[in-house]
């Protein structure tokens, strides 16, 4: 192998490295409603994609390239998402199923995390569900606690997009943006809800 094809592997691989792992967060960026963010990272991901995918079509007599192009984009696809769960963008809300709701509820709350409490029947008896919306990079640290409280306690974790049920509690009027491209234009509040 020569120096020159040696050189060209490696930024095949970094190329493919790069392109997939912004590829990665884009598309969570996407799912989480970050337009401005996406289009970004959209961008540099479309110029790194197609300098790489042409070094490979216009050099098909190295297939060693081929392969670079294939160990970027496994590479790349761990990376990125390392990288997005160290980022760890937008909110989760958790869900603790426990017989020890009271206690653990007053020291979450002492922690000043904001917490819904709610009873459940299960068939091993009554337990309490406590709802808490939090940062998805604090949600292992939420997790350590409640264990702290209650070894027992079940956890359902989910990504949320949007969440305005502390401003509705406070009394606040809900003003909902306008989309440029879905208009809320056949939605309004009721005393009921929406209608």
């Amino acid at each position: 192998m020569s120096t020159s094809v040696f050189v060209t592997f490696w930024l095949i691989v970094l190329a493919r490295i790069t392109d997939v792992s912004l590829d990665t967060i884009r598309t969570v960026s996407v799912i989480q409603g970050r337009r401005v963010f996406a289009a970004v990272l959209g961008f540099f991901e479309a110029v790194v994609y197609i300098c790489a995918v042409a070094k490979v079509l216009l050099n098909m007599n190295q297939p060693v390239y081929a392969i670079a192009y294939g160990l970027g984009f496994a590479a790349g696809t761990y990376l990125g998402m390392v990288i997005e769960q160290r980022l760890a963008f937008g909110k989760q809300l958790v869900f603790l199923l426990t017989p020890k709701g009271p206690e653990l509820g007053q020291v979450l709350r002492a922690g000043d995390y904001k917490v819904a409490e709610l009873k459940a029947h299960t068939r091993d008896g009554e337990l309490k569900l406590l709802c808490v919306e939090i940062l998805r990079r604090d949600a292992q640290k939420l997790i350590r606690i409640a264990s702290a409280v209650d070894e027992r306690c079940v956890f359902i974790v989910n990504d949320i997009r949007r969440a305005d049920f502390a401003k509705r509690a406070a009394g606040t009027v809900d003003k909902r943006k306008r989309s440029w491209l879905f208009a809320l234009g056949g939605t309004h509040r009721s005393k009921g809800g929406l209608a």
